[in-house]
């Protein structure tokens, strides 16, 4: 026996969704620099340093003076011999005045005056110590310097962008669909 069917075949509907992905490009230009340096001011400023030397005191220990100095020294040394002189005969002539008093003051005074006294030996063409006389100002050195800064100049430059939107598209692939069929039906 045939039994009546009722057959029934569906079919679902399909969509369809298309992507376009956005786009976005961001570029940096670099910016322009220009740096300049200027140079400092040096200036250096110098007084030269002075040395002095003096040899009139060592010229004189070696007995090598300007001929002046030497008439005004023999000159002293004259003066000096002859004052010694008449102190001594004064001295002498004071011990005459005293005969009374006792001794021999002739004959103490034949002797005195008889030996000179002794001359003393020594190098004498030597100078004394420290007679060269030196004086030294040193050197003085000013340096004076201006730094100057740098110069930078930059030009800066914005970035630019590149966008494109992206895009949802969407359709319908495959319509829904229903189909109904009959089998053995007796009509």
């Amino acid at each position: 026996m045939e039994l009546p069917q009722i057959r029934m075949e569906s079919q679902l509907a399909q969509i369809q969704i298309v992507k376009t992905d956005g786009r976005q490009q961001i570029s940096q230009p670099q910016a322009e620099l220009t740096i300049q340096q200027p140079k400092a001011q040096l200036s250096i400023r110098t007084s030269p340093g002075k040395l002095q030397i003096d040899q009139t005191q060592a010229w004189e220990d070696m007995n090598l003076m300007p001929i002046t100095k030497r008439n005004k020294k023999f000159a002293q040394d004259g003066v000096n011999a002859l004052m010694q002189g008449i102190a001594r005969r004064a001295r002498q002539g004071d011990e005459l005045m005293k005969i009374e008093n006792g001794g021999n003051p002739i004959a103490n005074q034949a002797v005195q005056n008889s030996h000179p006294s002794m001359k003393s030996l020594g190098i004498k063409f030597i100078p004394s110590h420290f007679s060269v006389k030196t004086n030294y100002q040193p050197a003085e050195v000013h340096i004076e310097v201006k730094t100057n800064k740098p110069v930078i100049e930059a030009i800066t430059r914005k970035p630019e962008f590149d966008f494109q939107p992206g895009k949802v598209e969407t359709s319908l692939k495959q319509r829904q669909e229903i189909e109904i069929s009959f089998t053995n039906l007796l009509v």
